[in-house]
């Protein structure tokens, strides 16, 4: 007797849960069953996505969270909408799961877990308070080519000569692709929030012993810096409001456009291990800078995700519409282009969705879930806070789950 397939209904229609419909190609005993959008129409053309790729033949756009949770057709949930409604949603979420017969299967939710520590906190409190499995959306654990790094390292050079004490991971590009992104009340951050919450949390997975828990490594102190670079000067200030209009003025509310933080970590025998990430949106190549490194006593891994194993050239005679259908961030259309075969799988979004599927069908404790997504969020409120004082920050200040790194932020 076959398996019920898990049926999953979306949060959220724009690029990231886009990137997750496409990798449900590759996953099994899953079915898109439904989306809701801030519009019906994007719900729509995420709904008719998922039926062109056969992923969710029976998908339909739903209007409210409250009622697409409270259907009986909806196992499980994936929340891909924007920071500051994370609160709201869950919300909603727990309202919905009150009105069903039977309780949801999981909740996965996308990264970062929300827009501060306390936020954070009180997504968390709702999600044990709806009391079902919950997974923390964290792609690059489970990208191809960085996991089968990790394994090898830690099989081969670890085993015979120590554990690895440095890690790095970088994820630089030219901007996100929404308005709310750019406006810091909305998001509660720039690229530090944006994007180290993949690199910190990638930087510590890669240095944790293979089935060891987390609990393994402590972090002690973080050091950062983020400044404003390049979106703050005129010429770029007016290209955002020429995108998006007067509600992203950087010259009144500017973010970080850059940031990198190094972080100190305590191993259950007492040594000392340093991660060192960095953020930008200012970095402008033929698309993003993505890269890992793992270094111990008498070895070194590097991982570049710009180097998807295909590329191609165009002269300059070649001229077309501007558009990513090469590699996520394309910047040019001309010269030597990277092309990426299957960016789902490569980005881990296939890996991580297989692995949440199965956990969630079968019931089991999730290895990444809300609680993984605080303690992300406690470090790069540390970060913050480290670089607007000048100070290394214990992740143990009581403060941080105050801090706000851009003072008051808009409710949804």
């Amino acid at each position: 007797m076959s398996q019920q397939p898990l049926r999953i209904g979306f949060v959220g229609a724009g690029f990231n849960t886009r990137f997750h419909i496409q990798s449900l190609t590759e996953v099994r005993d899953c079915e898109v069953m439904g989306v809701v959008s801030h519009t019906k129409a994007s719900a729509e053309s995420a709904v008719n996505l998922a039926k062109e790729l056969g992923v969710g033949p029976s998908a339909r756009a739903f209007d409210s969270v409250e009622e697409m949770t409270a259907d009986s057709s909806i196992d499980a949930l994936w929340l891909s909408n924007p920071n500051h409604t994370r609160i709201p949603v869950m919300e909603e979420v727990l309202a919905g799961s009150q009105r069903r017969d039977t309780p949801l299967k999981g909740i996965c939710l996308e990264k970062p877990l929300a827009r501060t520590l306390q936020e954070a906190l009180q997504v968390k409190g709702i999600a044990d308070e709806i009391g079902v499995p919950t997974g923390y959306l964290e792609n690059m654990l489970w990208a191809p080519s960085v996991v089968r790094a990790r394994e090898i390292l830690w099989r081969r050079g670890a085993k015979l000569s120590g554990r690895p004490y440095l890690a790095r991971a970088t994820e630089e590009h030219s901007g996100p692709h929404s308005a709310w992104f750019w406006q810091r009340d909305l998001a509660g951050g720039g690229a530090l929030l944006d994007m180290m919450c993949h690199s910190i949390e990638a930087a510590r997975w890669l240095l944790t012993e293979p089935g060891a828990p987390r609990s393994s490594l402590t972090p002690e102190k973080v050091s950062a810096t983020v400044g404003t670079l390049k979106w703050n000067e005129p010429h770029y200030v007016q290209e955002l409001k020429n995108r998006y209009g007067d509600a992203v003025d950087w010259s009144k509310n500017p973010a970080d456009d850059f940031s990198r933080a190094t972080v100190h970590w305590r191993t259950d025998d007492g040594r000392e291990l340093l991660t060192e990430t960095t953020s930008s949106w200012c970095f402008v190549s033929a698309g993003i800078r993505h890269t890992f490194e793992l270094l111990g006593p008498d070895y070194a891994m590097e991982v570049n995700m710009a180097q998807c194993g295909a590329s191609v050239f165009f002269s300059r005679e070649v001229t077309g519409d501007a558009g990513e259908d090469l590699v996520e961030k394309q910047n040019a259309e001309q010269g030597l282009m990277p092309v990426s075969p299957n960016e789902p799988a490569h980005y881990g979004y296939a890996g991580e969705n297989r692995y949440f599927v199965k956990s969630f069908l079968s019931g089991t404790q999730t290895k990444l879930d809300f609680q993984d997504g605080v303690e992300v969020m406690r470090l790069l409120m540390a970060a913050y806070k480290s670089a607007a004082e000048d100070r290394a920050i214990a992740p143990t200040e009581p403060e941080l789950e105050t801090y706000r790194p851009f003072g008051e932020m808009r409710p949804d």
